[in-house]
């Protein structure tokens, strides 16, 4: 099932998403559909509350920047109840942009390493660390499960400068490829 992708200002994405356990209701069938929902949107992760469950899971495929970084060809992953463990080494800006906030892309400072804890899709915990492309996309959809957005991560005049066209976007004032729930649609 493919999901509707939840807009920016809907309360969901702010909020911090809840842990789930090996029993809950449809967990296969909840990260299936968001991995067909994140490829019919063209995207390269997605969190749950970016479909409207407020739950710590987000996958990634990050085929897409292969041709840019080697060894991303296969890098498709599912993550649940992540803990970020460190953030480390340099920090390194990269143009980033989110499917719940389309047509807007800022650079955005992050660090170029991570150590991350989490559960896979056969819920046996790992810890794995990460660096590159993988680390950002990774630090992306963890801020999402924390209710964090990437504008909340440029500094403030740029994102001052982007208040209309935020707010376009939750009143559904944005055309994308992909089907969206705006939380101030008229």
């Amino acid at each position: 099932m493919i999901y509707p992708i939840v807009a920016y200002g809907d309360p969901i994405l702010r909020k911090v998403a809840d842990e789930v356990d090996e029993n809950h209701p449809d967990l296969q069938k909840i990260i299936d559909d968001m991995f067909e929902t994140m490829y019919k949107s063209s995207g390269v992760g997605l969190a749950a509350p970016q479909i409207g469950k407020s739950i710590r899971i987000f996958v990634i495929d990050a085929e897409p920047f292969a041709e840019d970084e080697p060894g991303l060809e296969d890098f498709k992953k599912v993550f649940i109840n992540p803990i970020m463990i460190e953030e480390f080494d340099e920090k390194w800006n990269f143009n980033e942009g989110c499917l719940s906030i389309p047509k807007v892309r800022e650079d955005v400072e992050r660090h170029s390493k991570i150590t991350i804890e989490y559960y896979n899709e056969n819920f046996e915990l790992v810890e794995e660390t990460y660096g590159g492309l993988a680390a950002r996309i990774i630090q992306h959809e963890y801020d999402h499960l924390e209710g964090v957005l990437f504008v909340d991560r440029i500094p403030p005049l740029k994102k001052k400068m982007l208040e209309g066209k935020l707010r376009d976007i939750s009143r559904g004032l944005v055309k994308t490829d992909y089907k969206m729930k705006f939380p101030k649609r008229k």
